[in-house]
C-alpha cells in the first residue's frame, strides 16, 4: 500500500464538491433501524429486532457505564454505545453476499469475478487487521457471472447516492427478483452490490455508492428483509496508478454503515476528522478506524477501555492502536450524550499515513446525525498545514496528535489531558485531570 497517492490538481476541487454533495445527501436521509439482525458465528439473517450490532450493554455493573454515552432515538446512526439494534453483527463470522450486476445499456466491463477481485480479499484482510481478528469477514459470490437487471441503467433515474431515491427501491426489488431463485438470502449477514463500473458517471464526478443500513422498508427475500445492503458504483480511481491497492476501500467504508457507523465527513469534507477514520476519508492511503469505533463494534474488551469519570487526576498507559492487546482508549465523559476520547495512533496495521505519531484527542457527540460531524478531532498544531502532502488526505489534521509534553485543555469543562511521557515499548502515559 502506498503511503502517498496523487490526483491531478484539476480534480482536487472536484473531489471536494463530491464530498460536499455526498455529505449533504446523507445528512438528509432518515436511516431506519430495528429491521433485521444476525447471529454471530452462523451468519444467518433473522427477523429479530432485539439483537444489537457490535458492543452490547453489559449485563452487570461496570465502571465504564458513565462513558457509554447515548443519543435520542431519532438520531441517524448515533455514535452512542451500545449500537442500536437492526444493523449487521460486527464480530464473529460475517458472511457477505456479493452480487455483480450490469444493464443492457451498460454491459458488464470485464468478468464479474474480476469486479469482485477489486474488493476481495482486500476487504476481508482490512477487517481482520482492524478488528484484531474478531471479525471473520467472508465475502462470497454464489452467482459468478454478471446479473443482468431487467431495465436499462438510465431507466432507474438515480442521480446521487441516497436511499430515498425511488430508483434505488426499484433496483433492489429487481435485484431480489433476479437473484432469489439462485441465492438463499437467509444465509448471509449483509449484501454487497458491485455494479459494473461503466454504469453511471465516474466517482470523480458524482458519488452514487450508498448503503441501506437497518432499513425497515427493505424488500424481502426468502422471508428476511434485505436491510443492510451496500452499493458500489464506478471506481475510486484518482489516476495515480494506485487503484489496485486503494480502490477497494470504499467497500469497508460502506460496510461500516451496515455495522452501524455514521459518516464522519461533513459538508466541508474531511475537516472534522481527517484521515484518522475510514468513515471520514476512504480515498487514497490506507487508514483505520478510531478507537471509539473499535469499542462500538465490539473489537475492544472492557479491560482495554478506561473511563475517567471521577474528579481528580488519573494516569493511564495507552498502547498503539494498531498493536493487538493492551489498553487502547481513555474516555472522559462530559455528560450522558458527549465525551472526549483519547487514543495512541502510530504507523502500523491499517494506518500507513500517520506522519506524526502521538495521542489523538477527539470529541464524540451521540446527538449528532451521520454526516453532521458527530466526531471532532482536536488539532495539536492548528494552522500548521499538516505533515502529509497527499490530495487524498486532509493535510491540516494529519499532524493533529499530541506528543509528550503537550496538553489539551477544556477550561469550561475543567478538563486537562496531558501526554506525560513514553516507555521503551512505545506506549504513552496520559494524565487526565478534571475538577
Amino acid at each position: 500500500m502506498q503511503a502517498v497517492s496523487r490526483i491531478r490538481p484539476a480534480r482536487r476541487d472536484t473531489r471536494r464538491r463530491i464530498r460536499q454533495r455526498r455529505a449533504a445527501a446523507f445528512a438528509s436521509v432518515t436511516v431506519l433501524t430495528l429491521a433485521v439482525s444476525t447471529s454471530a458465528g452462523t451468519g444467518h439473517l433473522r427477523a429479530d429486532p432485539t439483537t444489537a450490532a457490535g458492543s452490547t450493554a453489559p449485563g452487570h455493573p461496570t465502571p465504564l457505564a458513565p462513558c457509554m454515552i447515548s443519543g435520542p432515538s431519532d438520531v441517524q446512526m448515533t455514535e452512542g454505545i451500545p449500537t442500536p439494534p437492526g444493523y449487521s453483527r460486527s464480530t464473529g463470522t460475517v458472511r457477505a453476499l456479493n452480487l455483480m450486476i450490469d444493464f443492457s445499456d451498460a454491459p458488464g466491463e470485464g468478468t464479474a469475478l474480476d469486479r469482485l477481485a477489486e474488493f476481495a480479499p482486500q476487504t476481508r484482510q482490512w477487517f481482520a487487521t482492524s478488528s484484531y481478528g474478531r471479525l471473520d469477514y467472508r465475502p462470497e459470490a454464489p452467482i459468478d457471472h454478471w446479473l443482468r437487471m431487467p431495465k436499462p441503467f438510465s431507466a432507474y433515474g438515480m442521480e446521487r447516492g441516497a436511499p430515498f431515491e425511488p430508483g434505488y427501491r426499484e433496483l433492489v426489488e429487481d435485484l431480489v427478483a433476479r437473484a432469489d431463485p439462485k441465492v438463499d438470502f437467509r444465509a448471509y449477514d449483509l449484501v454487497n452490490v458491485l455494479v459494473t463500473p461503466n454504469a453511471g458517471p465516474s466517482a470523480l464526478d458524482t458519488v452514487l455508492s450508498v448503503t441501506f443500513a437497518g432499513n425497515r422498508e427493505a424488500p424481502v427475500a426468502d422471508g428476511v428483509p434485505v436491510a443492510n445492503a451496500s452499493f458500489v458504483y464506478s471506481r475510486q480511481d484518482d489516476g495515480s496508478g494506485a487503484y489496485g491497492e486503494t480502490g477497494y476501500r470504499v467497500l469497508p467504508h460502506e460496510n461500516g454503515h451496515a455495522f452501524g457507523l455514521p459518516d464522519l465527513y461533513t459538508h466541508e469534507g474531511g475537516g472534522a476528522v481527517g484521515h484518522w477514520d475510514i468513515m471520514s476519508e476512504d480515498w487514497g492511503a490506507d487508514n483505520d478506524l478510531l478507537g471509539w469505533h473499535k469499542w462500538k463494534l465490539g473489537w475492544l474488551d472492557e479491560t482495554q477501555v478506561s473511563c475517567a469519570a471521577a474528579a481528580g487526576t488519573g494516569e493511564y498507559t495507552l498502547t498503539p492502536l494498531p498493536r493487538p492487546g493492551g489498553a487502547k482508549l481513555v474516555v472522559v465523559p462530559l455528560d450522558s450524550r458527549t465525551a472526549y476520547a483519547v487514543e495512541l495512533r502510530t504507523q502500523g496495521g491499517n494506518d500507513v499515513a500517520v506522519c506524526r505519531p502521538g495521542v489523538l484527542v477527539y470529541k464524540v457527540d451521540a446527538t449528532v446525525d451521520t454526516g453532521g460531524g458527530p466526531v471532532r478531532v482536536y488539532d495539536s498544531r492548528r494552522d500548521s498545514g499538516g505533515c502529509v502532502r497527499s490530495p487524498n488526505v486532509h493535510a491540516e489534521l494529519s499532524d493533529a496528535a499530541f506528543v509528550p509534553g503537550e496538553t489539551f485543555k477544556d477550561p469550561r469543562a475543567g478538563i486537562v489531558i496531558t501526554v506525560a511521557g513514553t516507555d521503551p515499548a512505545g506506549n504513552h502515559r496520559v494524565r487526565v485531570t478534571r475538577r
